[in-house]
């Protein structure tokens, strides 16, 4: 996204991503090289106060709602869902504890009588989570708590959301590396997630698969491995380049303008600029529906490698363990 101001004075550094290519649309992003970590081409943002969760405290689920810092006083409330040319949103720093409107520091990192659901796109935005929670009227505390993921990487989703923007979906990378939020959901929370996602739908734009650790390692800052994890996949697949690289998801303006260059068609439909494009797709929800269609149209659309994953753990499987 573009830098945006905190509210404390000054611009904030501009989210930092890793480029793709687009048909025919030359560059977009930074500099090609790994995945990289959030740091090196992810979404969090680079903070001199340390953002949300540079504390290792002892809040409680009963801890006051007057303690932590806001979103606003964080630079974190920016709502995607609002404001589609932010997405994904801002990432927080560290791990924190999500209560209304404000981050708190975390007392642990596995939450066992939670979901682990893991975040690639704006269910890691603390504005965006607290938007869709308080859609369901949810004010119960939600744990984030970054993580270092092996074997998956971070790409665009073969359709157009109606919220305006083009999100984000995961695939398979082997050795791929990437520094991500796993968020901790209880039974209200995952299906108001659930929900925003289309994943209780037969027809959804996503569904909810697990990840289990013998094909995508999550390693936690303790140094302890998850057996796996829940993620999004998006039911129509990822975009690639027009010569079979796939997409790496990018500064969602950055995005658009690519797509826009490189397809005339979908220039014809949505405008020539990225403000065009969100306004059309949010004021007609058939633009976004024939945008999407369009992506397979022009054969670039590819396969995940998610798509046989299960809808959860192996019988038997050890809910989380130490790394060897």
């Amino acid at each position: 996204m573009d830098g945006t101001e905190d509210g404390r004075g000054g611009d904030r550094s501009r989210e930092r991503y890793p480029e793709g290519r687009v048909r025919g649309a030359g560059r977009v992003g930074g500099a090609d090289g790994d995945a990289g970590s959030a740091d090196e081409g992810g979404y969090s943002r680079d903070r001199d106060d340390g953002g949300a969760g540079n504390h290792q405290g002892a809040p409680t689920d009963d801890t006051p709602a007057t303690a932590g810092r806001t979103l606003e006083e964080l630079g974190l409330a920016v709502v995607p869902r609002d404001d589609p040319l932010a997405y994904p949103g801002v990432w927080p720093a560290e791990s924190a504890l999500l209560v209304g409107d404000r981050l708190l520091p975390l007392t642990r990192l596995v939450h066992e009588d939670r979901v682990p659901v893991l975040a690639v796109g704006s269910n890691a935005s603390p504005g965006q989570l607290r938007a869709k929670l308080a859609e369901s009227a949810l004010t119960t505390p939600l744990p984030l708590v970054k993580v270092r993921v092996t074997g998956l990487d971070i790409g665009v989703s073969a359709h157009i959301s109606r919220m305006g923007y083009v999100s984000a979906s995961p695939f398979v990378a082997p050795g791929a590396v990437r520094e991500l939020f796993v968020t901790w959901l209880d039974a209200g929370q995952l299906a108001a997630v659930d929900a925003s996602e289309g994943a209780t739908l037969a027809q959804g734009n996503y569904r909810r698969v697990w990840l289990p650790a013998r094909d995508v390692r999550i390693d936690l800052a303790d140094g302890r491995t998850l057996p796996g994890a829940y993620v999004y996949v998006n039911r129509r697949g990822v975009l690639h380049d027009g010569g079979g690289t796939l997409l790496r998801h990018c500064d969602q303006r950055a995005l658009l303008g690519a797509l826009l260059a490189g397809l005339p068609r979908l220039r014809k439909l949505c405008g020539a600029t990225p403000e065009e494009f969100c306004a059309r797709v949010r004021a007609d929800p058939a633009v976004g529906r024939r945008g999407t269609r369009l992506f397979a149209e022009e054969g670039l659309v590819a396969a995940s490698g998610l798509e046989g994953f299960g809808s959860g753990p192996a019988q038997g499987e050890a809910r989380w363990h130490e790394a060897p």
